[in-house]
């Protein structure tokens, strides 16, 4: 009976895959990016760690046996009845790889440098959608492997060796470069319709390409210093210490922009303290130097101006991210942020405001909020 029973679900899920087989692979992408949305938390915990490692151990199996079906390699055995869910699987496994990258370079507070990564990533859904034989073409799929397999390494790497700088990154890079490499020649190696349908050069050419482009981007401070990350950044009135927590004095925003707490503009009166407040996700124990550079938009040049960088460590391993704050005085109204910055000058995120000279009688509604 129970035999009887799943083969029933297991040929009713076979046809709802069949009814829906255009569909398919994107649903398991999205599948993977919701998994790890509702499951991962802080990279450094031994529950993402294993689910991360689990995803990447499981991708690269699974294209293992995927490349392998063609030559026959699965007949009369277990898995032959599987072999048409292997595309899916692998579908689903680079959906959830990508977003553990989409989880913690959303805490930023400003994306604009980290919007390269969301648009790589609707960009491997429209080839993956449009290209002519989809997630079967090799190219892609070795491709793809390789830039989940680069910012899979970024992740890890400095989780476990607790520090974060250009060797490490270099290192990370190296690793999934050899990684790659290896399983590709072994795929290559093993399977002769593989042989025909790519040349080996030409896929380890187009796999080094990836990896100059992304160090290119590296170099030039286009990519975010993974896993370190910008929790929050707050523009404020004053900033207490008590207690361990920080008590942060700031002009609360309208009850209608739901999204955010506190203002973007600051009620300013002459020789005011101006301070930033930032919370910094790190992982356990990495320690890392961050500064504050503030920058003022100069309205004749249309050009921002670097006034003045100020600097601080951070520690990992609290929740709320690292706390620490800079401020200035005999600021100048007008457009100003503040960039974050680790000690290469890669950027964390950025905070901006709008410095207003408050008129006589005016008063802004003030709140404070502990962190």
């Amino acid at each position: 009976m129970k035999k009887t029973l799943a083969i029933y679900r297991n040929s009713a899920f076979r046809g709802f895959i069949q009814r829906h087989s255009k569909y398919a692979p994107i649903l398991f992408f999205i599948g993977g990016f919701i998994f790890d949305t509702l499951t991962l938390g802080r990279i450094d915990r031994t529950y993402d760690l294993t689910v991360l490692c689990l995803h990447m151990t499981s991708l690269s199996i699974t294209l293992y046996l995927y490349n392998l079906a063609d030559d026959g390699k699965w007949k009369n055995t277990f898995l032959a009845r599987y072999e048409e869910y292997l595309p899916l699987a692998i579908q689903f496994f680079f959906g959830g790889l990508s977003n553990a990258y989409v989880i913690y370079f959303s805490r930023s507070v400003s994306l604009s440098k980290t919007a390269s990564f969301f648009i790589i990533l609707v960009l491997l859904l429209i080839a993956n959608e449009f290209l002519k034989k989809r997630i079967s073409n090799k190219y892609l799929q070795f491709g793809v492997y390789y830039f989940i397999s680069f910012t899979f390494f970024t992740f890890m790497i400095p989780v476990f060796l607790k520090e974060l700088n250009t060797t490490i990154f270099l290192i990370s890079g190296a690793a999934s470069l050899v990684s790659t490499l290896v399983l590709l020649t072994f795929i290559y190696s093993k399977s002769p319709s593989t042989r025909k349908e790519i040349q080996l050069g030409k896929m380890i050419a187009i796999i080094l390409a990836i990896y100059g482009i992304i160090n290119v981007f590296y170099f030039l401070r286009l990519i975010p210093p993974v896993p370190i990350a910008l929790d929050k950044g707050i523009v404020a009135h004053d900033i207490v210490l008590k207690n361990g927590k920080y008590e942060v004095t700031y002009e609360s925003e309208e009850s209608h922009i739901f999204w955010r707490k506190h203002k973007l503009d600051f009620s300013y009166v002459p020789d005011q303290k101006i301070y930033i407040f930032s919370s910094i996700f790190a992982p356990t124990d990495l320690k890392k130097s961050i500064f504050h550079r503030w920058r003022r938009f100069n309205d004749d040049t249309k050009e921002w101006v670097t006034v003045e960088d100020i600097g601080y460590d951070i520690k990992g391993g609290r929740d709320g991210g690292f706390r620490g704050y800079t401020y200035k005085t005999n600021v100048t109204p007008g457009e100003w942020e503040v960039q974050v910055l680790t000690e290469e000058e890669q950027l964390l995120g950025v905070i901006g405001f709008h410095i207003n000279l408050r008129k006589d009688g005016e008063a802004p509604k003030l709140k404070t909020t502990k962190f």
